[in-house]
Formats: C-alpha cells, sequence, structure tokens
C-alpha cells in the first residue's frame, strides 16, 4: 500500500488522516500539528518537515486552509518540493484557486510528480464518516493510482477533468450552498418575524420541491440555535471570494454570489466568522 504523508489536521484532515489509519495505510504526519499526539497514538509517524515527511512518503497529501498556506508547505523553506521524489503522487483536497491548482502541477511536473486538485465537500460529518464528495482534476491515471485513498475518505468520487477542474467545480459548489443558506435564513428570518413555527414550516417544506440537504441539516442548525462550527463563515467568505475572482477570470458575472459573499463578510465583521455558515441567520435577525 502506498505511503501515505497528511498535512493538514483540522476539523476536514484530522478525520480523513484517521480514515487512512483505518483502512490499513501507513500515515505520515507534521509532528508542529497540535493533532499529532492524536495521530501518532492511532499509529501515525510524526515528522517536523514538509521536506522530511515527503521524502519518506509515496503519496503526499494536503489539507489546508487557503491558497496561501498550500504554497508556502509546497515551496517554501524544507516544504515538500524539497523533499518529494519523482513518481510520488501529490494530493491537495484543501479548498483553493484554481489557478494556484494550475501552478502547483506544473511545479510538481517538474521533480516528475504528478499532482491532483481534489476538493472534498460535505463538512466534518462527512470527513468523520468517510462519505465526501471528492471532485478532482489531473490526469486519469493519477486519478486511478489515488482512488483507493479517495475510497477511504469519500464516498461521491469523480474525476473531473485536467488540472484546475477539480477546484473549479469546489468553488461553484461552494455558491450553490451559499447562496442556498442564504435562501434558507431569509425564509426562517421571515418566518420567525411573521410568528410562523419553523420546525413544521420545515417539515412540509422537506415534502416539496424547497427540499435540500441545506434546507434539512442547516434548517435544523438554526432552529436549535446550534452554531457549532462544521464549516465556519470565515473559511466560506474565503471560498466566495475565489468563485469571484474565478469568475472574473472568466468575465462571467456572478451577482448572487457576490450579494451572498457580501453577507458573509458581515457576518465575520459582526464578530461571527468562527461560527458554522448557518448563522448566516444571526445577521438577518439582527
Amino acid at each position: 500500500m502506498e505511503k501515505v504523508g497528511f498535512i493538514g489536521l483540522g476539523i476536514m484532515g484530522k478525520p480523513m488522516a484517521l480514515n487512512l489509519l483505518k483502512a490499513g495505510y501507513s500515515v505520515s504526519v507534521l509532528s508542529t500539528s497540535a493533532a499529532a499526539a492524536e495521530l501518532t497514538e492511532a499509529g501515525a509517524t510524526a515528522y517536523a518537515t514538509g521536506k522530511e515527511l515527503a521524502a519518506q512518503s509515496n503519496v503526499v497529501i494536503t489539507m489546508l486552509p487557503d491558497s496561501p498556506e498550500v504554497q508556502q508547505i509546497v515551496s517554501g523553506a524544507d516544504g515538500v518540493l524539497e523533499g518529494i521524489q519523482s513518481g510520488a503522487l501529490f494530493i491537495d483536497m484543501s479548498t483553493i484557486a484554481p489557478a494556484t491548482a494550475v501552478n502547483i502541477y506544473q511545479l510538481m511536473q517538474g521533480k516528475g510528480v504528478e499532482a491532483l486538485d481534489a476538493p472534498v465537500s460535505g463538512g466534518q460529518v462527512g470527513a468523520v464518516g468517510a462519505t465526501l464528495s471528492i471532485m478532482v482534476g489531473g490526469t486519469a491515471e493519477a486519478f486511478e493510482r489515488a482512488l483507493p485513498l479517495f475510497q477511504a475518505m469519500g464516498k461521491n468520487i469523480v474525476h473531473i477533468g485536467e488540472p484546475g477542474a477539480g477546484q473549479t467545480t469546489k468553488a461553484c459548489n461552494q455558491m450553490i450552498v451559499g447562496m442556498t443558506i442564504q435562501a434558507v435564513a431569509e425564509a426562517f428570518a421571515l418566518a420567525q418575524k411573521a410568528g410562523v413555527d419553523l420546525e413544521k414550516m420545515r417539515e412540509v417544506l422537506l415534502g416539496g420541491f424547497a427540499q435540500s440537504r441545506i434546507l434539512d441539516l442547516h434548517g435544523k442548525r438554526m432552529i436549535d440555535r446550534n452554531f457549532n462550527p462544521g464549516f465556519k463563515i470565515k473559511l466560506h467568505k474565503k471560498d466566495m471570494g475565489i468563485a469571484l475572482q474565478t469568475g472574473e477570470a472568466f468575465s462571467v458575472p456572478l451577482k448572487g454570489t457576490a450579494l451572498v459573499a457580501a453577507q458573509m463578510e458581515a457576518a465575520a465583521a459582526q464578530g461571527n466568522g468562527e461560527l458554522d455558515h448557518s448563522s448566516l441567520l444571526l445577521l438577518l435577525e439582527e
């Protein structure tokens, strides 16, 4: 089996790495991570730098917050690029700009390494349950090599196309999710102000054309006032920015995306950036 180096042990990355261990893979992590002790107790090996980790791995996976963090761990001092060996596979599962994904692919090609951009959807619940949707950009050969790894972390796994295609698809996913959360939040804010029972409204809407996973799961969060993060507003705000940048690059006006991005910006300014993105409701209530 592949020897996997996994960098980025946050809300999503930690359970993903644990699922690889459960599937029988040899997993290495960075000793500087706050979750390193938990992973080593589960059987992982820890290394001090990305360079050391990459040198001991056939596959390197990153799951980091944004493009700058991925660029730094790849091409910074003692980074992955310094240690990764020809014939290895690099997989970035973060949500970053498509242009950054293409740039990293080109850097890896210069080292004789195939690279995939493979962002995910499904939140913390999907990461823990190994039910993530994984959208992949890169060559068909690299995708086939990575598929068993993806199957240890997710269920709905699709090779989208060329390098960068996975990240473009993820940007589109975040647009749809963000605008749908905004729609549910607006509907709930209106119904609440009009004195309508939100639980009963959610129940009947789930049986009609408005049915969606967001109405189901995030609607329940709003009713229960449970805004502990599955996915933080500040991260979704970042993703909406990526979508807007990509839209600008292709001259596609994204007016709904811009509106919801502004709502997320306002929610973060309100001090709610660390809360779940369903807490967009709080901004409307205020």
